[in-house]
């Protein structure tokens, strides 16, 4: 089984990551991890951390000559930006934050509680799917993630295939499908941090090449759509999130929801092995199984909790009401969640391939592939 874990805090030495079950024989380039760890730093409406410091990745253990062995990979990630030991502690508890809540459940400092419950803490974690991302690869399986809307204002996006969707995306500030819509969104942000407030939104993660099964409908705690949804809400400030239609197949009656099926023997040696789809409402997911489309995935990311004009909290020591701690912040990461949302379903996607298609190595994996799609076929 494919799995990970992260330790480390925000503004501790390092940040770590140990993944177990990737398989042998995969050829590593950590350029490519390093990328998307820039982008995650990236996007229109950071702080000032993301110019102090430029992620890197460090491959400690699991690989043999840049290939992996089959043994589990540990990831580091160093914080120059590092001063944990230096830092004073808060009284005065941030609302939306777990400072107040985890202050409590540990009976310690709210401190303890913000350097692991920050969002620094994901770098690691698109660490970890852009190495997944890697193997996917191997089988043509591409990811893209991007913003569909940003402070309420929709994205409208341009016409693509999933490559030139990635130019646009990353020619736009943003992040979005629409650079041309960038400096609108370039106001609202500025706008906002003038008035000391933050904005949320929504980005999507479209998955494309997937083949039919992966996944099951065997129990409730494995089914691919419950995984995703559970390692998405996971993302600091993810608040929501739809496969396909979402929350808007419930405002519609059946025949505007479910995707009708015909074939065409043209298309059998493709992923869809000639089951056709005129639409895609289930965003590539029937009974917690992928089904040849392509797999569409949002998130809904809160407005950042720390605000430069805070709202009311309490001083613990006094128990007298004042303003909110103000720690250095974003006005705006709905960018880099388009990148961690992106990574971490690529971690998913990877774990439900080896689990159908064997972990011990590639080679294992692209014949089980190759034997699969025969005997899919010919059924």
């Amino acid at each position: 089984m494919l799995r990970y874990w992260t330790a480390g805090e925000s503004h501790g030495k390092t940040l770590l990551a140990t993944i177990d079950g990737f398989p042998a024989g995969v050829q590593l380039k950590t350029d490519s991890i390093d990328a998307e760890l820039k982008r995650r730093q990236g996007g229109y409406g950071r702080g000032g951390r993301q110019r102090i410091e430029t992620d890197r990745v460090e491959i400690l253990t699991g690989i043999w000559k840049d290939t992996t062995l089959g043994s589990p990979i540990a990831l580091q990630v160093i914080n120059r930006d590092y001063k944990l030991e230096r830092l004073d502690d808060l009284q005065r508890p941030r609302p939306g934050h777990g400072d107040l809540t985890g202050a409590i459940k540990y009976l310690g400092s709210i401190r303890g509680i913000l350097e692991r419950a920050s969002a620094r803490e994901t770098a690691v974690r698109v660490a970890v799917g852009a190495l997944c991302t890697q193997l996917l690869g191997h089988f043509g399986i591409k990811t893209l993630g991007y913003v569909v809307e940003l402070g309420g204002k929709a994205v409208t996006p341009l016409e693509g295939n999933i490559d030139e969707h990635r130019k646009l995306r990353d020619e736009s500030i943003i992040y979005s499908l629409n650079p041309e819509q960038d400096p609108e969104f370039k106001e609202l942000i500025d706008t906002t941090g003038r008035q000391g407030d933050t904005l949320g939104g929504i980005v999507e993660v479209r998955v494309e090449g997937l083949p039919f099964g992966l996944g099951t409908h065997t129990q409730w705690d494995i089914k691919l759509d419950g995984r995703i949804a559970h390692a998405v809400m996971a993302v600091q400030a993810i608040k929501g999130v739809e496969i396909g239609l979402g929350f808007e197949a419930a405002r519609r009656p059946g025949s505007q929801v479910h995707d009708p099926i015909s074939y065409d023997k043209d298309e059998v040696e493709s992923n869809t092995l000639g089951f056709e789809r005129p639409t895609n409402n289930a965003g590539g997911l029937e009974a917690g199984m992928t089904n040849g489309q392509p797999l569409v995935v949002r998130a809904a990311k809160k407005p950042i909790s720390t605000l430069r004009k805070p709202l009311g909290s309490i001083n613990l020591e006094t128990k007298e009401g004042e303003e909110a701690e103000y720690e250095r912040s974003d006005v705006c990461a709905v960018s880099a969640a388009s990148v961690i949302v992106e990574n971490v379903v690529a971690f998913e996607i990877a774990r439900v391939m080896i689990e159908k298609f064997g972990g011990d190595s590639l080679a294992e994996m692209k014949g089980r592939w190759d034997l699969f799609h025969k005997l899919a076929k010919d059924r």
